[in-house]
């Protein structure tokens, strides 16, 4: 992908998308947390509780890098997992969100 130059408005909005999606995950990890923990009985379901954030921590860590240069990648998949929404990116530059739409889309 060419450089992507963004504004300093762009990157307010972008910063804010960015953290929107975020919260969001983290508040369904939160909520699958909770369901586990409240049904825990055994000892052998502390180590599924952990196994669960581990992973979440490391899908978590790979998805959300907020570089400028893969911004525009990083939107378009957590538009795809339901993240993020068009709305939360509508007073980006129209390029940019027809960029994160095509990408999205594949």
């Amino acid at each position: 992908m060419n450089e992507i130059n963004w504004s300093k408005s762009e990157k307010v909005i972008a910063r804010r998308a960015f953290d929107t999606a975020y919260k969001r995950e983290c508040d369904a990890i939160i909520t699958k947390l909770k369901e586990m923990v409240v049904k825990a009985k055994e000892p052998d379901d502390i180590w599924q509780i952990h196994n669960y954030l581990t992973e979440q921590r490391e899908a978590i860590d790979e998805k959300y890098d907020y570089r400028y240069s893969i911004l525009i990648s990083v939107f378009a998949r957590v538009l795809n997992e339901g993240w993020l929404r068009q709305t939360d990116l509508e007073e980006l530059g129209e390029k940019k969100i027809e960029e994160i739409r095509k990408i999205a889309s594949l």
